[in-house]
């Protein structure tokens, strides 16, 4: 695997109060995990739109439910395997003292969600509780690292005629700030979609053209009828966590969630397909005293989530595996337009 830029102009998840975040990245194939930590707790949302999810404790954040804050969210490659790296985060924030009080022990409480990333080299090789144990020592308050890192190192977007026509995908992070309050998003980016620039809808990643040398659109390619190639049910996924100091309740941590999605939407298209399981989560730290109110959160909820998918395919850097398979990242692909090289 390839070293990773660091984050760009656009921010951090990190730059909310009380967030942390830290990844592993597997050394003997592209995967890996990334673990955001709120070691105080934070109020949790999750909103599901893909139809083809791998989540963990999900339940316990409907608004209706009893726990009011989680601890950390763990996003994993390795699909269902990866959910085991929720297990190492549990266990080394109970070392650290951190969780919900039981009386005679904290209970960290975790919720997890994994992408498929196990045609990206030897698929016996997937995020285990070790690697989220390493994941949580890694982390910290300083901007993460982007691109073919964490839950993002096996990523891959683009794949709707073939994986031999697809790019590099990877892990993304962005905030925005309004009247002192941040909202941030990291997203690792797995999408069977194109990732297009919000502002123009072109690709700026995705399934290219038959030579390999310019983007196909997939949208356009569609609705000319071109038909897509079979797809393995679950083998893409856009998962994330958007994070913000304002103080929520529950109930407005899952409409962040909800309207998190908006970003996607934007940010990648098709989006929320039959083989996606797209999963964004919330957590609100509560740090700062003001709430600039719902309906400027989730403006800043949707445009964080938009930017980071963006960050994820910017940073991302070409990779070829031991067994030929080619994935080349935006940067080499020289931000082509689509249909060029057709």
């Amino acid at each position: 695997m390839q070293a990773s830029p660091q984050h760009g102009a656009s921010g951090a998840i990190t730059d909310v109060a009380g967030i942390t975040v830290g990844h592993y990245s597997d050394t003997r194939r592209p995967t890996g995990c990334t673990v955001v930590i709120a070691r105080e707790g934070a109020v949790a949302g999750v909103d599901v739109r893909g139809a083809a999810p791998g989540t963990r404790e999900t339940d316990l954040l409907a608004p209706g439910n009893l726990v009011q804050q989680v601890h950390a969210i763990m996003l994993a490659g390795g699909s269902a395997w990866g959910l085991e790296a929720a297990t190492g985060a549990v266990r080394w924030l109970e070392e650290q003292g951190v969780g919900l009080d039981l009386g005679v022990g904290r209970l960290p409480l975790v919720p997890a969600a994994v992408l498929f990333d196990l045609h990206v080299g030897d698929m016996r090789i997937r995020p285990d509780a070790a690697a989220g144990y390493a994941a949580c020592q890694a982390a910290s308050g300083a901007p993460p690292a982007e691109g073919n890192v964490g839950a993002g190192s096996g990523a891959v977007v683009g794949k709707m005629f073939g994986l031999q026509h697809a790019m590099k995908g990877g892990l993304g992070t962005a905030s925005v700030t309004v009247a002192g309050v941040t909202v941030g998003a990291l997203i690792a980016c797995n999408a069977v979609g194109d990732v297009v620039d919000p502002g123009t809808g072109l690709p700026l990643a995705g399934a290219r053209t038959q030579d390999g040398r310019g983007l196909r659109d997939t949208r356009r390619a569609l609705l000319a009828g071109e038909p897509p190639q079979p797809l393995l049910a679950g083998s893409n996924t856009t998962i994330g966590v958007i994070a913000t100091d304002a103080r929520l309740t529950k109930l407005q941590a899952q409409r962040l969630a909800v309207v998190g999605h908006d970003g996607l939407a934007r940010a990648i298209n098709p989006v929320h397909t039959m083989s996606d399981g797209d999963t964004l989560f919330t957590l609100a730290t509560g740090r700062h005293a003001k709430h600039p109110g719902m309906m400027v959160l989730a403006t800043m909820a949707a445009e964080a989530v938009a930017r980071a998918t963006v960050r994820a395919v910017r940073a991302a850097r070409t990779l070829t595996t031991a067994e030929g398979l080619h994935l080349p990242g935006w940067a080499d692909m020289g931000g082509a337009p689509a249909g060029t090289g057709a």
